[in-house]
């Protein structure tokens, strides 16, 4: 699960305040609508907001579709900006990195119920559809054919990006070079990942302010927050990272207090929604069907997906990277850090034809 806030108009103005100091390009935003979306157990709505960040310049083929396109995908809770801080350009997006943005075409979208895009709190809370990985998979497939893409050279997600790159090696084998899942395992969620994630749906629906989802948008469910955001961050955190941030009783005391307040920025609908998301996932029956080369990416100290538990492919085509701790670990949240990760994606790619 990735633990960060849904970003507003104003935060992502912020997140591109680097542009003015000329020290990273600024993200070009742009939206699309799905209009009558099926979800996949019958649910509909009307008009489906897709909210998306790109990056680089586009490259067209003789057809006129985009050539050179890559797809971005973000992890439970977050957005695209995440995807778009200035650690990715450091170790990912600059001249000669990984995914340079003078060759590639970057898009980055915000899943169902992220970011920008249309979500539970934009008025319809526990009326909204109920969508899964496979719904949010399907509708970045749409988004994509809407500007252009039809095949990509890489698909590649974080956490929920990750298991989502999974499905999309299932759903639409075809339609990319290949595919990296960052932090993420091919299989039902279950064990200590699943006791987090219910947890978390209980802690909401039992918060007396939750009025079975019908609670006034002004006076808005907050009990939930003390014990899910303060979890969250024990689970995809790691142990060494809290110790030098709170050395002492008194230094952890405050942690928990400021990562309670900073939880205020989380609707409970879209948290809740997020966190149930991932019920259809499960991508363990058809694996065979990814054709593509794919490499994963796990961390030796994650406690979402520990090492012992990673049910990982043994076929040809696939190549794991175990990324070992470190006293600089991050735990879950090494896949915000990718310059830990950066040369694995780098060796995988220079592999690859991706320049046709």
């Amino acid at each position: 699960m990735r633990k960060t806030k849904v970003i507003s108009s104003s935060q992502r103005n912020a997140l591109h305040s680097a542009e003015a100091a000329g020290s990273q390009p600024k993200p070009n935003d742009a939206f699309v609508e799905l209009h009558d979306f099926v979800f996949g157990d019958g649910e509909t709505l009307a008009s489906l907001k897709l909210h998306y960040l790109t990056l680089g310049t586009p490259r067209h083929d003789a057809s006129g579709a985009i050539a050179n396109g890559i797809l971005l995908l973000h992890g439970t809770a977050g957005s695209a900006a995440d995807l778009a801080q200035a650690a990715f350009f450091d170790a990912l997006y600059g001249a000669g990195e990984p995914l340079d943005l003078g060759r590639y075409f970057l898009v980055i979208p915000d899943a169902i119920g992220a970011g920008e895009s249309s979500k539970p709190s934009d008025g319809l809370q526990a009326h909204f559809p109920h969508y899964g990985y496979k719904d949010q998979v399907r509708a970045q497939h749409l988004l994509l054919e809407k500007i252009g893409i039809r095949h990509l050279k890489l698909v590649l997600g974080t956490s929920m990006g990750g298991m989502q790159t999974w499905l999309w090696g299932e759903m639409f084998p075809d339609d990319m070079d290949c595919l990296v899942a960052i932090a993420s395992t091919p299989a039902a969620i279950s064990g200590r990942n699943m006791i987090w994630r219910e947890m978390i749906s209980q802690a909401i629906r039992s918060d007396p302010a939750w009025k079975n989802g019908d609670y006034p948008k002004d006076s808005p469910p907050k009990n939930w927050i003390k014990a899910v955001i303060p979890l969250s961050a024990i689970m995809t955190g790691s142990a060494g990272q809290f110790q030098k941030q709170a050395p002492t009783r008194e230094t952890a005391i405050d942690l928990v207090g400021k990562l309670e307040a900073d939880g205020e920025a989380y609707d409970a609908h879209d948290m809740l929604y997020a966190c149930e998301s991932s019920a259809d996932y499960d991508p363990a029956p058809k694996l065979n069907a990814i054709i593509k080369p794919m490499l994963t990416i796990n961390f030796a100290d994650d406690l979402t997906n520990p090492p012992e538990h990673l049910h990982l492919p043994t076929a040809s085509n696939y190549t794991g990277v175990m990324i070992p701790a470190g006293p600089g670990s991050y735990g879950h949240m090494n896949l915000a850090h990718p310059a830990v990760w950066a040369s694995a994606l780098g060796s995988f790619l220079q592999r690859l034809p991706l320049e046709r």
